[in-house]
C-alpha cells in the first residue's frame, strides 16, 4: 500500500527523467524531459507549482493532467479509457491502490501503479520502465473483477479505448508525423500546434505505407541536430491511434497531451468476470539534440535487446525483380553462380515456388512445393546455393490466402470477412483468418515443416493487402478480429523461432506497411519498400531510420531502370544509395556487363569492410537549407570513424552549396578525410572539384574537428542523381 514517504517517484536515464507524484485518487506526471538531477527539495519545489489557476467558467477545482486523464479531473479531451457495458456505465473513476518504484543500476528503473474503479468494476495497471537509453514504455492493462450495480447481469464490459497520454509543454509548439503510399513510405509532415485535436488513425489491419511512424513535437524549427522533441510510437502490427491535443485551459500545468493507443473496432474487446486486456506498449522519447538523439535513444534500446542479430549481416541477393514468377532452374543457377562470385552471402528465392502459383491470382494458402516447376523439390536449389558457402532463404505470405486454392477450396470459412458475402479482393488475394486454431495450426505446421526440411536460414514474410471488412465467422456471429489477428501474428513467430532457434525473419509488407517496434520484437530485418529507385529509396530509408537502426533496414540494388518508378540511374549512385544498410541485391546479374560486376564486387568488399562500424554506428543526418541535397553519416560509439554520404537528387537554384557541416563529429579532435571511389565516377555540376576534396581523393587530408562540425567545408556541385562517399578517420 502507499506510504507517506513515497510522494514524488523518479526514473532517470542517458540525461533524461520522468518524475511522478504518487497522489489520490490518480497520480500526475510532473516531468518529462531533461534530467533536472532532481534532490529531495527539487521534488518538492516540482509538487508545489504543479496545481494550475482555477479558470472562469471552469471546475471548482483546479484541473490535473494525471496518469490515466479522465473528465473526473476536468480533463475534456480524449480520455485515456473508454467503454461502457451495455450503454451503463460508460465513465471512468479509477483510484490508485498501491504504487512502487524501483530503480535499476545501470540507470532507469520502473514505476507500477495499480487501480480499481467501482463504477467500470475494471482493476487495472499503469507500468512505466524507462531504460538505460532513457526511453520510456509505458504499458496498460485492465482487467473485469467486479459487476457495478448500474450494469445489467451477464453483459460484458465493452472497451472501446484504451491510451496512454504524456502532457508536453508550452515550447513544444511544431509537430511532425508522417504520412506515404505504396513506394513513398515515411514521407514527413510538418505544422504548428494548434488548439484541438490532431489524430491519426491507422485503420488498415497494420500500420500502412501511410503510418504515422512516430508523432513528435518539438521548439519551433526542430531539425536532425538541434531543438528539444517529445516523441511517440505505438509498438503494434494492427489498427492504431496517435493523439496530439491541445485544449485552451492547457493539460494540468502542461499546454497539450501527446499519446497513442490501439483503435479498437466496435465489440472487439468484450471484458467478461476475469477477462484481461493488454495495451499494446506506447514507447515515448525525448531529446535536446533534435530527431537524431531521439534516433539514438531507438537505436540503443533495439540494439540492448538480447534477440538483436549478433552476426554481420551476410549481402542478399532476392530473386523477385530477376526472375519473377519464372522459376526456371537454369535460369536460377547462372543467377547463383553471379551472385556467388559478385560476393552475395545468402540468396531468398521469392515468390513462385509453391503450389499453382504461376501469378499473383492463384496458390496463396498451398505452401508445398509446386512439383510442375520443382519436380525434384527444391533440393537441387538450396545443394547449389550452399555449395558456394550461402545461406538459403525461401518467401511467404502465411496470413494470406487467394481464393483460388485448394486451401480456399477446403476451408472457405478460414477467409477473414463477413458471412454476408467477401468484399473486393485486393492484389487478387484475401486475408487468412489465423485468430481460427485451425488455421492457426495448419500453416504453422506447413511453414514449419518447410523449414525444417530444407534447412532455412531466413524467412520473407510478406503481407501484400490492408485488411478491410476484418471479422472473423465465430459462433454464428461476426466479430472484429483484427486485434486477434494481430496477435496470432506475434504467437506464430515466436512459435516459429522458438521451433527453429537461429532462424531469421524478415517483415514485409507491400514493401514497408508494416514496421513497427512489436513486429521488431519478433523479426529481424524490414523491408522498408517496394522501391528499389535509389532517389525515392534514399529519402525512405532516411526516414525509415528514424525508428530502426541501419543494421534491420533490408537496402537493395537494383536494376538500372527501377521497376516500380520507370527511371534510370547510374550504377554508382545505386551502389552508394544500398551501401549503409543491411546491403542486398535485386537484379538480375545475368544480363550485368563484366564492368559492372566487377563495380559490384568491389561494393560487396566494402559492405564488408564497413558493416561493423554501419550496423553499430550512431546515425546522423545535417540540417541543410536545399532539400536537394541530403549528407547523412554512420559515426562509431567510440567517435574513431564515420561514413558520410553526400548526394543529390534533383537540381538547385544555388550554384554551390558553400560550406557545409559534418554533424556529430569531435569538434576537438582532428580527422583524415577520404573520398571513396571504388564504387565508379560521380558526375559533377562544375568544372573541378574543392581543392580540399581533391587531396581527399588523392592522398587523403588531415583537418581539425572545428573546421569540420563548426565552420563547414565546401562540398562539390553534383549533377542529379549522383552521391558520393566521405570516409573520416579520427587521428590520435
Amino acid at each position: 500500500m502507499l506510504k507517506s514517504d513515497d510522494v514524488v517517484y523518479t526514473l532517470r536515464a542517458a540525461g533524461t527523467a520522468l518524475v511522478i507524484e504518487v497522489t489520490q485518487p490518480v497520480p500526475r506526471v510532473l516531468h518529462w524531459g531533461s534530467d533536472l538531477g532532481l534532490d529531495g527539495r527539487s521534488g518538492t519545489d516540482l509538487v508545489a507549482t504543479a496545481t494550475p489557476a482555477v479558470l472562469n467558467n471552469s471546475p471548482d477545482e483546479p484541473r490535473s493532467m494525471t496518469v490515466w486523464p479522465s473528465e473526473r479531473d476536468g480533463w475534456a479531451g480524449t480520455p485515456a479509457q473508454r467503454g461502457h457495458a451495455a450503454g451503463s456505465v460508460d465513465i471512468a473513476r479509477p483510484e490508485l491502490v498501491d504504487s512502487s518504484c524501483t530503480q535499476a543500476p545501470g540507470g532507469g528503473g520502473q514505476v507500477h501503479l495499480s487501480f480499481t474503479d467501482a463504477v467500470s468494476g475494471l482493476s487495472s495497471t499503469l507500468t512505466y520502465t524507462m531504460d538505460a537509453a532513457g526511453v520510456l514504455a509505458v504499458d496498460a492493462t485492465v482487467v473485469r473483477t467486479a459487476r457495478p450495480a448500474p450494469a445489467p447481469d451477464g453483459v460484458p464490459y465493452t472497451l472501446d479505448g484504451l491510451r496512454t497520454l504524456m502532457p508536453v509543454p508550452d515550447r513544444a509548439s511544431e509537430r511532425l508525423d508522417f504520412t506515404g503510399k505504396w513506394c513513398r513510405e515515411r514521407s514527413p509532415q510538418r505544422a504548428t500546434v494548434g488548439f484541438g485535436s490532431h489524430v491519426r488513425h491507422a485503420r488498415r489491419g497494420k500500420p500502412g505505407h501511410d503510418t504515422p511512424y512516430l508523432m513528435a513535437v518539438g521548439t519551433p524549427g526542430f531539425g536532425f541536430g538541434h531543438g528539444e522533441v517529445w516523441a511517440t510510437h505505438l509498438a503494434w502490427s494492427g489498427d492504431a491511434e496517435y493523439l496530439l491535443e491541445r485544449l485552451p485551459e492547457g493539460a494540468g500545468v502542461f499546454a497539450a497531451a501527446l499519446g497513442a493507443g490501439e483503435v479498437l473496432r466496435s465489440g472487439e474487446v468484450l471484458l467478461d468476470d476475469g477477462d484481461r486486456y493488454h495495451a499494446p506498449t506506447t514507447v515515448f522519447v525525448w531529446s535536446e539534440t533534435g530527431l537524431d538523439g531521439i534516433a539514438d535513444r531507438l537505436h540503443r534500446r533495439l540494439r540492448a535487446r538480447a534477440s538483436h542479430p549478433a552476426q554481420p549481416r551476410p549481402l542478399v541477393l532476392n530473386t523477385w525483380e530477376a526472375v519473377y514468377f519464372d522459376h526456371d532452374m537454369d535460369r536460377l543457377t547462372t543467377l547463383v553462380e553471379r551472385a556467388a562470385q559478385v560476393g552475395v552471402e545468402r540468396v531468398v528465392l521469392d515468390d513462385g515456388w509453391f503450389h499453382g502459383r504461376r501469378g499473383d491470382d492463384a496458390g496463396l494458402g498451398d505452401w508445398t512445393v509446386d512439383a510442375g516447376v520443382w519436380p525434384s523439390g527444391l533440393d537441387p536449389f538450396v545443394d547449389l546455393v550452399r555449395s558456394y558457402g550461402m545461406q538459403f532463404g525461401l518467401w511467404f505470405e502465411p496470413e494470406m490466402i487467394n481464393l483460388d486454392s485448394d486451401l480456399a477450396r477446403a476451408h472457405p470459412d478460414w477467409v477473414l470477412g463477413p458471412r454476408q458475402g467477401l468484399g473486393p479482393s485486393a492484389r487478387n488475394q484475401y486475408v487468412l483468418d489465423i485468430g481460427r486454431p485451425d488455421a492457426y495450426e495448419h500453416v504453422l505446421k506447413s511453414v514449419s515443416a518447410l523449414v525444417a526440411q530444407y534447412r532455412i536460414d531466413y524467412l520473407k514474410w510478406d503481407h501484400n493487402r490492408d485488411l478491410l471488412e476484418a471479422v472473423g465467422r465465430r459462433n454464428g456471429r461476426d466479430r472484429p478480429a483484427v486485434h486477434e489477428q494481430t496477435l496470432a501474428l506475434y504467437r506464430m513467430l515466436d512459435d516459429l523461432r522458438e521451433r527453429h532457434p537461429g532462424l531469421e525473419i524478415e517483415t514485409c509488407s507491400g514493401g514497408g506497411g508494416r514496421i513497427d517496434l512489436g513486429i521488431l520484437d519478433r523479426t529481424d530485418r524490414l523491408w522498408a519498400s517496394d522501391c528499389n529507385d535509389p532517389v525515392e529509396r534514399s529519402r525512405i530509408e532516411q526516414w525509415t531510420r528514424l525508428l530502426v537502426p541501419p543494421e534491420l533496414i533490408g537496402s537493395h540494388l537494383g536494376a538500372e531502370r527501377s521497376h516500380t518508378t520507370g527511371r534510370k540511374t547510374d550504377l554508382s549512385y545505386r551502389l552508394i544509395s544500398s551501401l549503409t544498410a543491411h546491403a542486398g541485391i535485386e537484379w538480375d546479374l545475368t544480363t550485368a556487363s563484366e564492368a559492372e560486376l566487377a563495380a559490384i564486387t568491389a561494393w560487396a568488399d566494402l559492405y564488408r569492410e564497413l558493416r561493423p562500424l554501419l550496423h553499430t554506428g550512431r546515425v546522423v543526418n545535417a540540417d541543410l537549407a536545399d532539400e536537394a541535397v541530403a549528407l547523412t553519416g554512420v559515426i562509431a560509439q567510440d567517435g574513431s570513424r564515420a561514413v558520410f554520404v553526400w548526394s543529390r537528387a534533383t537540381s538547385s537554384p544555388s550554384g554551390q552549396s558553400g560550406r557545409v557541416r559534418l554533424p556529430g563529429l569531435d569538434p576537438r579532435s582532428r580527422y583524415r578525410l577520404r573520398l571513396r571511389d571504388e564504387l565508379g565516377g560521380t558526375r559533377r555540376h562544375q568544372v573541378q572539384d574543392p581543392a580540399w576534396l581533391t587531396e581527399a581523393a588523392a592522398n587523403g587530408l588531415d583537418l581539425d574537428g572545428t573546421v569540420l562540425t563548426v565552420v563547414g567545408i565546401p562540398l562539390p556541385t553534383l549533377n542529379p542523381q549522383q552521391a558520393l562517399l566521405l570516409d573520416v578517420e579520427q587521428l590520435g
